[in-house]
């Protein structure tokens, strides 16, 4: 068995042109097919939901969720009127916590004195809550990127699709910077910038809107893996000579649909030639960088 490492990486915060945090690399996803991404027929919202959301509640504001997303939306609404804190909510245990200085961010000076979330530790909170596990426990990106998405949407799908409990994602130019829990009626709840407090907003769509995730509280198959290390590569083919597809800047979750013998590779002091399959990344990558033994237990051998 190889040790491994645990270490949260690549949490970034915001400027207040940019309001919005987390920065961290996106690979690229297609959006799933109009099966997946178009919800069944639902009523539309009742006069109550209506008239909640035009006054700014934070609840569950139409129909359509699963019981884990609608408790993972009451669960962000309760943190209503906490502090954002740059950092927060990434400690041992999914909850508030006490942030870090953004050095890009003078309006993060107080944040080390400020118990309360960021963007993505507000999500974990939110899920965890829901699902009795810490299901989301990373940054944003890797929230994005969750095996335990049941669902997708592209940016040019709009609202129209989603429902309560979705995470609405931001980013430019393939990085996720920013995530929010999708309320229904075109609000959402978020934790936005140092200076601010946990508040309904409604939901950006346009800009730098990425897309969003929908959850499923269910283990994912062939999900309950990391990633460790920084700056860690993927490739198209099982060996290191083949083309780069993405870099994990940091501990990430990922789904092994599949492991294999190939290339040995030598790295961090360890020596294999296990190679797992990541579908969600299209990619393969050395087994040295998946916490686990050499050969991941319960993970079946490529064809």
């Amino acid at each position: 068995m190889r040790h491994t490492r645990h270490r949260i990486n690549g949490i970034k915060g915001i400027t207040r042109a940019a309001t919005a945090l987390c920065v961290v690399a996106l690979s690229g996803w297609s959006a799933m097919s109009t099966a997946q991404a178009t919800p069944s027929a639902r009523s539309a919202p009742s006069a109550p939901v209506r008239a909640a959301a035009a006054a700014g509640t934070c609840d569950v504001l139409a129909p359509g969720a699963s019981a884990v997303a609608e408790k993972a939306v009451r669960a962000a609404c309760g943190q209503i009127g906490v502090w954002y804190s740059w950092g927060g909510g990434h400690g041992a245990q999914p909850g508030a916590t006490y942030g870090q200085v953004d050095p890009s961010d003078p309006a993060s000076n107080h944040d080390p004195e400020r118990r309360g979330f960021d963007c993505s530790g507000l999500v974990r909170f939110a899920y965890a809550q829901a699902t009795g596990q810490d299901i989301l426990n990373g940054t944003s990106r890797s929230q994005f990127n969750t095996p335990h998405a049941s669902a997708r949407f592209n940016a040019g799908q709009g609202t129209a699709p989603l429902r309560p409990g979705d995470l609405l994602a931001y980013g430019n130019g393939g990085a996720i910077h920013h995530i929010a829990v999708y309320l229904g009626a075109g609000k959402m709840v978020e934790a936005r910038q140092s200076g601010t407090h946990v508040m309904v907003s409604d939901a950006r769509v346009g800009g730098d809107y990425a897309g969003a995730v929908r959850i499923d509280g269910a283990a994912a198959p062939g999900g309950g893996f990391s990633t460790w290390g920084t700056d860690v590569w993927t490739h198209a083919d099982a060996s290191t000579t083949s083309a780069r597809v993405y870099k994990f800047a940091g501990p990430t979750s990922v789904k092994i649909s599949c492991q294999k013998h190939a290339q040995s590779v030598t790295a961090e002091g360890f020596t294999n030639d296990a190679w797992s399959y990541l579908p969600d990344y299209r990619a393969w990558i050395t087994n040295i960088y998946i916490k686990g033994p050499a050969w991941l237990d319960g993970v079946p051998t490529c064809p």
